[in-house]
């Protein structure tokens, strides 16, 4: 049985965090928790490190787990000048890591964060092994992914994301927000009270949501077969089967572009598989976090 268990993985996100991390660009929420060799969690869009709550009772008993919100996220501290860009984020991953003396670290990353991680880690001496989870595919933009993005450009877009997210019926449909999950029923519960009752009730988290998305660059995902080739720690891939925005069949595809690399498959989960399954994801993360697979 975990030391921790989920209602108490989610209370960590209702505190306030363990400390405020002055990046350069806002301040980044920090909570630790677990024991063991050193993880660093790094969410995406438009969530923040509490979707990782689900993940920390099956880690904590193996790992160290260091839970950021970027700024803009969650529990950050940042302003109406706040520099909120994709590279921004990439910078603030690195002076994270810089922040928090991590000499060698295992890097877990979802969705955006699992991009923004592999360009703010490659290279890096300090980077032990790498964890992503439904995230943006080298060589491949999906119908899904791209149509999301090209809406951001619509007027009064940051006033309808708003909006959308504080109503329940409409958002579950499957081209609003429902095809994230393959149980659109998960968009309620602690997933509306971390991510989406935010963005209808705070101005400022939205327009930082706004910000991020209107910042993202396709050079990004077409840079990230090079990126993978440079990235020769393990790396393993774990994939719910029901993503849209992210299709397994080009995850199988990207498991060849690492040089140490394998893909691990959730079935019946999407985007968000780790909050779908997340024993299953986690049993497939530890070997590579512990050095032991």
């Amino acid at each position: 049985m975990s030391t921790l268990n989920p209602a108490a993985a989610a209370d960590l996100f209702r505190r306030e965090p363990d400390r405020l991390l002055d990046v350069g660009a806002g301040e980044a929420a920090y909570r630790r928790a677990g024991s063991g060799p050193d993880v660093l969690f790094v969410h995406g869009w438009p969530v923040s490190g509490a979707t990782f709550r689900t993940l920390l009772p099956y880690l904590v008993d193996h790992v160290t787990c260091h839970v950021i919100d970027l700024p803009g996220a969650g529990s950050s501290r940042f302003g109406p000048d706040t520099k909120i860009t994709v590279e921004q984020q990439i910078l603030n991953v690195r002076r994270v890591v810089d922040l928090l003396g991590l000499e060698s670290v295992a890097v877990v990353g979802h969705d955006s964060g699992g991009m923004i991680a592999r360009h703010a880690m490659v290279g890096d001496s300090r980077l032990r092994a790498m964890g992503l989870i439904n995230t943006e595919q080298s060589g491949h933009i999906s119908w899904r992914f791209r149509s999301f993005l090209s809406i951001r450009y619509l007027p009064g877009f940051g006033a309808g994301l708003g909006w959308v997210a504080g109503q329940p019926r409409l958002r579950r449909i499957g081209f609003v927000l429902g095809d994230a999950f393959a149980d659109a029923s998960r968009l309620d519960g602690e997933f509306d009270e971390f991510f989406l009752r935010p963005l209808h009730e705070s101005r400022e988290r939205c327009d930082a949501a706004v910000k991020l998305l209107e910042s993202f660059d396709l050079r990004y995902v077409r840079s990230l077969g090079d990126l993978h080739r440079r990235i020769d720690v393990p790396v393993q891939l774990v994939w719910g089967d029901q993503d849209p925005f992210f299709p397994i069949r080009w995850a199988k595809e990207m498991v060849g572009s690492f040089p140490d690399a394998r893909l691990t498959i959730v079935p019946g989960a999407g985007l968000f598989s780790h909050e779908e399954r997340p024993a299953e994801v986690a049993a497939a993360l530890l070997p590579t976090l512990l050095g032991t697979r």
